[in-house]
């Protein structure tokens, strides 16, 4: 177990409903059809843009988020990708939908059906995980091949730029156990990511406990389809498994058990595993954004827990 110091769930500095323009206020008033009396902000994640449930004078709630497009054009222009994304989802893949949505020259906001749920407790609990990863064989199911309109992109076009991660870590001073004598077959491993992560599955790539949500009969939801693209469909399921790793949790009973995991070579695993951990200690050297200052500890700490990880798998230690 990696003790991390991040306040899980009170991670994001986001605009409050109180902050937002008055037009926009009445706007999203009227898209939900009654007056809104109550605002929940939902602080996990991190990025600033606003995300609430919003509970209107009928009795009815909303899941609402939104970004101005002049003061926080790259939200804005992330939340319009996601509604185009969840848009595309085939009916049964389990994410809440899109209901509405709102664009013009300032502002982009979303209307999301509201799911009475709460994020997976942390540490994370087996039965919790379970039930994320049933979610994700639905969702590999249902994704396989891509439906038309969701996405175009390959894992290795996408992501294909931090295999090189590697080479800049080279010339950090880094202190991470192993880095000096492993680093260079970790880099080799993640240079491999093309021949390994190639399938026909649309894969999420960013599951993590503050992107996921438990109902109250114990299934799980996946939200923010910002990043989706084609993939191996097992690569979600070993992404999935980083905070629980952390966590203490057992991971490799799970991977060798889980159905979208359990006939996938260890070596493929590892390439995964190597692009990441690369991926995550080089962010983590990065400045700290001023609307997220806890993201880069977030990057440090899934840094050491994959890098401990796939040590472990290699025999590093």
């Amino acid at each position: 177990m990696i003790t991390s110091p991040v306040p899980h769930g009170q991670t994001a500095r986001r605009l409050t409903w109180e902050l937002l323009p008055p037009l926009v206020r009445r706007l999203v008033a009227q898209r939900c059809g009654s007056p809104v009396v109550r605002a929940e902000s939902q602080d996990a994640g991190y990025t600033p843009g606003f995300a609430s449930v919003l509970e209107c004078a009928d009795g009815s709630r909303h899941f609402v988020k939104a970004a101005s497009r002049i003061a926080q054009r790259v939200f804005a222009d992330s939340y319009l990708e996601e509604a185009r994304k969840v848009a595309a989802l085939p009916t049964g893949v389990p994410a809440p939908r899109l209901r509405w949505q709102h664009v013009d020259e300032a502002w982009v906001v979303l209307g999301f059906e509201h799911v009475p749920a709460r994020q997976p407790g942390r540490p994370w609990q087996a039965v919790e995980l379970d039930a994320l990863l049933d979610a994700l064989e639905t969702t590999a199911d249902l994704l396989t091949p891509d439906p038309p309109g969701l996405t175009t992109s390959t894992f290795a076009e996408d992501h294909g730029a931090m295999a090189g991660y590697w080479h800049q870590l080279g010339a950090r001073s880094v202190r991470v156990r192993g880095l000096a004598d492993h680093g260079a077959e970790a880099a080799a491993l993640a240079a491999r990511l093309g021949e390994v992560t190639d399938g026909a599955t649309v894969v999420h790539t960013d599951v993590r406990d503050d992107n996921v949500l438990i109902r109250p009969d114990g299934s799980a939801l996946l939200c923010d389809w910002n990043w989706p693209c084609r993939g191996a469909a097992w690569i979600d399921t070993v992404a999935a498994l980083i905070g629980p790793r952390g966590d203490g949790l057992d991971v490799e009973t799970v991977l060798a058990t889980r159905r979208l995991t359990a006939s996938v070579p260890s070596e493929h695993v590892d390439v995964l595993l190597a692009l990441l951990s690369g991926y995550f200690l080089r962010q983590a050297g990065e400045p700290v954004p001023r609307t997220s200052p806890h993201l880069r500890d977030a990057q440090c700490w899934q840094g050491e827990v994959v890098w401990d990880w796939l040590g472990e798998r290699r025999g590093w230690w």
